[in-house]
């Protein structure tokens, strides 16, 4: 891979080259500060770099403001970002996931973790270039067959606090119990949404997913959250500052919200997703694989709030009927 470390420590810079020399076969790129790094990046002889290395204590522009810049450009709207600093607070955490962090390691690193965390990206390029273009390739072709999994999470750009489905499992490993203390977990998962995969292309679905999670934002507007949609239309989120949130208030904020909504697929016909909401999960005193089974607990209990919607709709559907 091609990798841009960016820091203002010369000693650190040193360390990552030789730790990068000693993973395999990658080709780093220094930088010294976040406006290095904007000019490394906008030189027409820049490579196309797979990884960024950002620290997030630099003076001038810090290392999250740096990585929001970098996530509204298309260029790297995508590309993973490892934060590599020495600020453990919460506060620091929320901040660069919320810009668009793809995983956040803590100094000193040793080459254990380093080699572990850089591994993980590499597969994640991998699989991104596997699937690269393909989104709007099937918009480009209508007849082309349906190019996104149902289950696939997808990359949702330009909503707020809505962050990649790797990147909030990245979050959640990294808070300690302590910073877990008054978090909540809890999902939404949109009904029929085989129904609205079938029948709509990739493009659209892919549009559809974005739409629902904007509303769902907008609607949780004024609480600090972390989302991410995790495929089969169910979106997570992770609530902080001792927020206990209500599914059912919420779900039916949100459902208020995408009525009002005017969302159509390419052929002029509009859409009318609704949602259901799962159980919230509290996250105090959890850590480790506990935190990780909670987050799954969340999404589970969405799904099955929709499978009980729709057979609560055939069961009254059926209740007049004879044999």
């Amino acid at each position: 891979m091609k990798i841009l470390a960016v820091d203002d420590d010369p000693i650190i810079l040193e360390l990552l080259g030789e730790f990068i020399l000693m993973l395999g076969d990658h080709e780093l790129t220094m930088a010294e500060s976040a406006l290095d790094a904007i000019e490394v990046l906008r030189s027409p002889d820049s490579p196309r770099f797979d990884c960024l290395l950002i620290d997030i204590q630099m003076p001038g522009m810090d290392g999250i403001e740096l990585t929001r810049t970098l996530r509204e450009t298309k260029r790297f709207a995508e590309t993973p970002i490892l934060m590599l600093t020495a600020m453990t607070e919460k506060r620091y955490v929320d901040r660069a996931f919320a810009a668009g962090a793809t995983d956040y390691v803590t100094k000193p690193f040793d080459i254990e973790e380093l080699s572990e965390r850089i591994a993980n990206v590499e597969a994640q390029v991998e699989a991104r270039r596997a699937r690269t273009g393909k989104v709007f390739a099937a918009n480009a072709v209508a007849e082309q067959a349906q190019a996104i999994a149902l289950y696939e999470p997808l990359v949702i750009q330009e909503v707020d606090n809505v962050i990649e489905y790797l990147a909030m499992e990245n979050y959640i490993a990294q808070l300690s119990r302590s910073a877990l203390f008054g978090s909540t977990t809890f999902a939404f998962t949109v009904r029929e949404i085989e129904s609205f995969h079938d029948r709509l292309s990739a493009f659209e679905f892919h549009s559809l997913v974005s739409d629902v999670a904007e509303v769902i934002s907008d609607t949780l507007a004024g609480h600090q959250f972390l989302m991410s949609y995790a495929g089969n239309g169910t979106y997570v989120c992770v609530t902080e500052s001792g927020w206990r949130p209500d599914p059912d208030q919420l779900k039916d904020a949100v459902n208020l919200a995408l009525k009002r909504s005017e969302l159509y697929d390419n052929q002029g016909h509009r859409l009318e997703p609704q949602v259901c909401a799962g159980e919230a999960v509290r996250l105090i005193w959890k850590s480790g694989n506990s935190v990780m089974d909670a987050l799954a607990s969340a999404h589970a209990s969405a799904e099955a709030a929709c499978a009980a919607f729709e057979k609560s709709k055939y069961d009254l559907w059926t209740a007049g009927q004879t044999a």
